[in-house]
């Protein structure tokens, strides 16, 4: 494998001296391929199955141990410290059941599907057809209005001409909804759930559709039979409330700092591919990040090589980072509290939009003043 220091000689070989705005488009359009040479050439888009084997097998054994002890426990409340565990575990396979959608798992495209099917619909309780369907999307258009989907209104507003046609509590939520944003996270799980079966019942054809129906009610149906033969059924209904809760904050707060706050692209914007990805990404450093969120933390990488195994995005963030530095290409990185605080300013922000038309215009606007500055 070449060493990245030998790979960092190869880009700075590349440097020049043009201002990043008097870069032609070809230019533009040879960043990803001068960058994808360098990280071909350091062997960073090999598999390592390996890695993943012991991330499964570790994992399996801490699914295993919070069954056991939560059969130990019995009537007791502390059974919501196990929830709270099996939130965090499912969390950690639900990046798995991600990266192998990803292909960045198994050597083949098939046993990557396999592996994704039953990680995410039999363990996780996902729809993996829905999240493939979705998540690839997203990838091709990263906060591109109109198309990423990750953008679109939900219960939170991520772009001001939805926040203006929020109605009823939608509105209350919207106008709010930086403040509420982490507290809306602990319905995040549920939300995922319904979400995903609910396409899967879609009339249109689905892949894969009675299979992971059949896989998803049969995952419920053993999970909540084991809860009611294990503690009360009062006990077992908060043990699934904090479960989800902690499965939903787990899921939001690993993805939403990597687009959240970054620029939007207008609908039938031209972008070269490299631009598009590194500019609407954001990289979250700091120590254990990349086990905290699943890789998600090289997000700019994740973007340009969405199939690269997760021990590799270090290294391939080494290169593009460079690339970007000698080009004056923005590369964005940040801490995990910086990011969450972009994330709740902008949206922020956008709650703005949904606020009363009839108050006072000047309040209005010293209210946005001071928000953009707080920004």
């Amino acid at each position: 494998m070449t060493s990245i220091t030998a790979t960092s000689a190869t880009l700075g070989a590349v440097r020049t001296t043009t201002p990043a705005s008097a870069r032609s488009e070809e230019d533009r359009r040879a960043d990803f391929r001068v960058v994808a040479k360098a990280v071909r050439d350091a062997g960073l888009l090999e598999r390592t199955v390996g890695f993943y084997s012991w991330l499964l097998v570790g994992l399996g054994v801490a699914l295993v141990a919070l069954l056991a002890g939560s059969v130990l426990l019995g009537d007791s409340w502390f059974q919501l410290l196990i929830a709270a565990g099996l939130g965090v575990v499912l969390t950690q396979i639900a990046f798995i059941a991600h990266e192998a959608s990803h292909r960045q798992v198994l050597r083949s495209g098939p046993a990557n599907d396999r592996l994704g099917r039953i990680l995410a619909a039999g363990v996780v309780g996902i729809s993996h057809q829905w999240w493939m369907t979705k998540h690839s999307r997203h990838h091709a258009n990263p906060n591109q209005i109109g198309r990423d989907p990750d953008i679109e209104v939900d219960t939170i507003s991520f772009l001001p001409s939805d926040a203006k046609r929020a109605r009823g509590i939608q509105r209350w939520i919207t106008r709010r909804q930086g403040w509420l944003f982490f507290p809306l996270l602990t319905f995040e799980g549920l939300n995922l759930h319904v979400r995903s079966v609910a396409t899967l019942l879609e009339r249109r054809p689905v892949v894969g559709r009675w299979l992971e129906l059949g896989m998803i009610a049969a995952r419920f149906a053993v999970l909540i039979a084991f809860l009611l033969l294990v503690m009360p059924p009062w006990m077992a209904l908060a043990f699934l409330g904090v479960q989800l809760a902690v499965f939903g904050v787990g899921m939001g707060a690993s993805f939403a700092p990597n687009h959240k706050g970054m620029p939007t692209v207008s609908r039938d914007a031209k972008l070269d591919f490299f631009s598009k990805q590194v500019r609407t990404s954001r990289n979250i450093r700091g120590w254990g990040m990349s086990a905290l969120m699943g890789g998600l933390n090289y997000q700019v990488e994740h973007h340009l090589f969405p199939n690269m195994a997760r021990p590799h995005l270090r290294a391939a963030s080494d290169i593009v980072r460079l690339h970007c530095a000698t080009h004056g290409i923005p590369y964005t990185e940040t801490g995990m509290v910086g990011a969450y605080a972009s994330v709740v300013r902008y949206l922020n922000r956008v709650g703005l939009a949904a606020r009363d038309p009839f108050e006072c215009p000047m309040l209005s606007a010293r209210r946005i003043e001071a928000t953009e500055r707080r920004g």
